[in-house]
């Protein structure tokens, strides 16, 4: 069976399918309406699809027959407020979609603009925020990384257990739970936050993880992107080592973690801050393969001059084999590298902007 490979845009879900020479448009859904966030279920096939209507606000979808039809569900959303005095609070964007484990059907996991985390236990039928992270004292602390909202972007169960999770928060740090969400610790250390004064750059509350990607056969393997840099973490996320020498950028948004290998992932390096455009105006994706202690740039097929492409946190994928792997950006380019990257084949280049890209798993390509 071909690869199936979904394009989440400022325009429409897109599906692009691969069942022979060359990738093709299969699909369009929600043409003209933002796609925040897609997940294609590994558990059952399940797709779904988070839209941002502006005035409408955040929408959530879900299709069982591979995008053909689509159900709308209620979209997760805060509780009342407990008296008229207090407004609570909108959701204003569905960052990042998750699926619990093998062994917890049904169960899905909602990042959210502000900074919350969300529970399904019925295919999204119907939510419940994780109050608990909502209430911990540091949340005074967070800020905007990128929006004026703090936000989670990162949400990670444990196959092994999925009471074990890790999450990511721009800017609010790495936080773990060993119960399902009934309580947190602030990871992070090691992580430093140099836009902040010196005595505060260690403060581990306001670090801003732009992505964090686990190792599927090796989950205590985290790989996290940094507004300051790439850092790696060997438990979990509690614990991070900085990685020095990554040519050409230490700076970007997105990575890939290879799913079997614990000591390869992939980094689309950007020049920092206000700029945010390649180095030296050419696309690159850097390669580690062992652990980080060297990077690779892998540019074959992409532009080497004059290019400008912004690559978003989730517009970075990888499949399930490590192989192959979907590049998209801002700029509405999309490219697939094969051979772990080795070499880059444009799909389209002249897509809306990319915020996210997701391969079908295998057995449902």
């Amino acid at each position: 069976m071909g690869a199936v490979l979904h394009v989440a845009s400022r325009k429409g879900l897109l599906q692009f399918g691969n069942r022979g020479p060359g990738w093709s448009l299969d699909r369009e859904s929600f043409l003209g309406d933002p796609v925040t966030a897609v997940l294609a279920d590994g558990r059952d096939g399940t797709l779904y699809a988070a839209l941002r209507h502006g005035h409408f606000g955040a929408k959530l979808h879900r299709s069982d027959d591979g995008g053909r039809r689509w159900t709308e569900l209620p979209a997760p959303a805060f509780p009342p407020a407990e008296s008229s005095d207090h407004q609570a609070p909108a959701v204003d964007m569905v960052w990042t979609l998750a699926a619990g484990t093998a062994d917890e059907p049904g169960v899905l996991w909602a990042g959210t603009l502000p900074a919350a985390l969300f529970r399904s236990d019925d295919r999204g039928a119907s939510w419940s925020l994780v109050e608990s992270l909502w209430a911990v004292p540091e949340r005074a602390q967070w800020f905007g990384g990128g929006y004026d909202l703090p936000g989670l972007h990162s949400i990670h169960a444990d196959p092994r257990d999925g009471r074990r999770l890790t999450v990511g928060i721009s800017c609010g740090g790495v936080w773990t739970s060993v119960d399902g969400g009934a309580g947190w610790t602030l990871g992070g250390h090691g992580l430093r936050a140099a836009y902040m004064p010196p005595d505060s750059a260690d403060d581990r509350a306001v670090q801003d993880p732009h992505r964090l990607a686990h190792c599927a056969a090796a989950p205590d393997t985290v790989w996290c992107q940094h507004h300051n840099g790439i850092f790696r973490s060997e438990d979990g996320g509690h614990h991070f080592t900085e990685l020095a020498e990554v040519p050409p950028s230490a700076f970007g948004f997105a990575v890939a973690a290879h799913p079997r290998d614990p000591a390869t992932a992939w980094f689309v390096p950007a020049v920092k801050d206000e700029c945010r455009v390649p180095v030296g105006g050419r696309l690159v994706v850097t390669r580690t393969i062992d652990g980080g202690r060297s990077f690779e740039p892998l540019g074959n097929g992409l532009p080497d001059t004059g290019c400008y492409d912004l690559v978003y946190r989730h517009a970075l994928d990888v499949d399930a084999a490590g192989q192959r792997l979907a590049l998209g950006s801002t700029t509405g380019n999309l490219w697939v590298g094969e051979e772990g990257g080795e070499q880059w084949v444009p799909v389209s280049t002249h897509l809306p902007p990319i915020a996210q890209v997701a391969f079908a798993p295998a057995a449902f390509g």
